[in-house]
């Protein structure tokens, strides 16, 4: 597994609450992880139901078998207090810039820096090690901006190259996209099986690929349990009427006569079959668009009594069972 997990979505399709999984599901075993927040949305947090995260790497889980699990919400105009001290020494002189407010300035009218300062934070945590020369962190999850925007956002230096040929801020892209465009990257896309977010995945890979930025798998998020399979549709659809409200009758459900109980529920349980029926030839067909994109898929389920943190340790072993480790 590449060290740095980059994920990414439509909005909506789960992205955060899938990062998250898998930075428990990387953790167990004894392993630690950091999981990083990009957008200031403070989505891990909700997800973990815990306090809002500040700028510094904080514990908030411990992942079977002993593991860790680390939590960042990068601040840019922290992140680029800190980028200041480390090249220019400015110390004092870079928080009167910040009370000016000309940290949020450069930020703001720059955005290429403000992606420099983003992912430059989670590279230098993969790269980051202990006295004893060890890698801090086994893995970094970073829960990335949406499927729209990713590859903008990963190809740092190309966005650069107008605000600077040469030094540390060039230096500093070049740098990142040596961690970003090499094996200790994936990335990785969440979506759902509906049209538009497959869509969206299939041309989110498309633009990846041409940036030459290193794909890992598809999760597929919220996927429905399978009620009826293929025989079971045809079964109801050849069925008559009649025979429908015999069966519920013989199952005890309403009496034989005609106009009982049993035959008001045949429609309403026809109606519910069509919808199935629509919704599993939906569901069939955006996942065979995704197998033909040849990247290892994954699917998570939809947890029908909602998503607090014993589901997120649910879709964390879900995901060990899939083989992420």
């Amino acid at each position: 597994m590449s060290r740095l997990q980059v994920v990414s979505g439509k909005g909506g399709t789960g992205k955060t609450t899938v990062a998250a999984a898998l930075a428990l599901a990387l953790a167990t075993e004894g392993k630690r992880t950091l999981l990083v927040e990009v957008e200031g949305r403070q989505g891990i947090a909700q997800v973990f139901e815990t306090e809002a995260l500040p700028y510094e790497e904080r514990k908030i889980a411990v992942a079977p078998g002993g593991g860790e699990v680390y939590a960042l919400a990068i601040d840019p105009e922290l992140a680029l207090l800190d980028y200041l001290q480390m090249f220019y020494k400015l110390g004092g002189a870079g928080r009167a810039l910040k009370k000016l407010g000309a940290i949020d300035f450069a930020t703001t009218i720059a955005p290429g820096l403000r992606d420099v300062l983003l992912t430059g934070k989670a590279c230098e945590a993969v790269r980051r090690k202990d006295r004893s020369g060890r890698f801090l962190y086994d893995y970094v999850v970073m829960d990335a901006p949406p499927t729209g925007r990713i590859t903008r956002f990963l190809n740092v230096n190309d966005e650069v190259a107008g605000l600077a040929k040469i030094g540390p801020i060039h230096n500093q892209a070049q740098a990142v996209m040596r961690v970003l465009k090499s094996r200790e990257t994936a990335v990785h896309l969440v979506t759902l099986l509906e049209e538009m977010p497959v869509q969206e995945t299939v041309d989110g890979i498309a633009e990846l690929h041409s940036a030459g930025l290193p794909l890992g798998r598809i999760m597929v998020n919220m996927v429905r349990p399978s009620v009826l399979d293929g025989d079971d549709l045809e079964f109801l659809q050849a069925a008559s009427r009649p025979s429908i409200a015999r069966s519920l009758s013989a199952a005890g459900l309403g009496g034989a006569r005609r106009g009982g109980h049993a035959e008001r529920l045949v429609e309403p349980l026809l109606e519910q079959a069509a919808e199935y029926a629509e919704r599993h030839t939906l569901e069939h067909e955006q996942r065979a668009v995704l197998r033909e994109l040849g990247l290892p898929l994954h699917e998570l389920p939809l947890l029908v009594e909602g998503m607090d943190l014993a589901g997120l340790y649910e879709l964390a072993t879900e995901l060990r069972q899939q083989g992420i480790s």
